[in-house]
């Protein structure tokens, strides 16, 4: 294996793409626009609500939790990425279907489309299928699961102070790179609520197959949900101790939740 392969094989980055005179090749020319269409169909398309409800239900029903759509206040797609502050605020119908769910929750776990189609449709379902049951195995109580749409990640302050949760952990499509259309970013807010910014949050980024896989996730989510429960904080003040080895070392999938 020559240097150049062997460094390309750690990174899905465009490195050691070679030269064909003054530009590069062909081949890699025809990889980087078929990149660029499919980051651009995903920001522009929307994801398949329907399918993903339904694959919810099959999710929570069973735990005794239902799962409800709400919209932001952008009205199209168009509207969404144009104004940023309307996918930040739920609409009214929205909020209405919410408040008589409210309870006293550890926490609310919501779905939100965010810049990447493909990450709900592609990831969505398969990340809850691993995260869901290392939560209820916590014996967390779950407000409704949330699907949302047109949504920006502070749209789940205002839906977690709604739902009366403690905490809020927000699953969204990321806004996708050239080599990334299908990623999934987790949030973490404690005591959420309408004012919240982004240093009150916890990120865990680049969850996909060719990422982050989804139990390694699900792992480090637990462990954040957990420490941020029993501390009461999140974000800057919430910093990551987990051991750098327990990710390789917990096949189970087992975390405790610090009670």
């Amino acid at each position: 294996m020559s240097s150049r392969e062997f460094w390309k094989s750690y990174t899905s980055a465009r490195i050691g793409i070679g030269r064909s005179g003054g530009s590069i090749p062909t081949s890699e020319l025809l990889k980087f626009r078929l990149d660029h269409a499919r980051a651009r169909d995903a920001v522009l398309v929307e994801p398949d609500f329907g399918a993903l409800y339904n694959e919810s239900e099959k999710i929570f029903r069973p735990l005794g939790i239902e799962t409800i759509s709400v919209e932001s206040l952008a009205k199209s797609r168009e509207e969404y990425l144009l104004r940023p502050d309307l996918g930040r605020r739920i609409s009214e119908p929205s909020r209405a279907r919410l408040e008589p769910k409210k309870g006293d929750y550890d926490l609310a776990l919501l779905g939100i489309d965010g810049l990447s189609a493909k990450a709900l449709d592609s990831n969505l379902i398969p990340f809850l299928q691993v995260l869901v049951p290392i939560l209820s195995d916590k014996k967390y109580s779950l407000a409704p699961f949330i699907l949302g749409k047109l949504g920006r990640v502070a749209i789940g302050d205002e839906i977690g102070e709604i739902l009366g949760a403690k905490a809020v952990i927000l699953l969204i499509g990321e806004r996708p790179g050239l080599t990334s259309a299908d990623s999934i970013g987790m949030y973490l807010t404690f005591s959420p609520k309408l004012g919240k910014t982004d240093e009150s949050r916890n990120c865990i980024s680049n969850i996909r197959p060719d990422g982050l896989d989804f139990r390694k996730a699900s792992l480090k989510t637990a462990y954040l949900l957990a420490e941020s429960l029993k501390r009461g904080i999140s974000g800057v003040d919430l910093k990551d101790e987990m051991p750098p080895d327990f990710l390789e070392s917990s096949p189970s999938g087992r975390i405790s939740n610090g009670s």
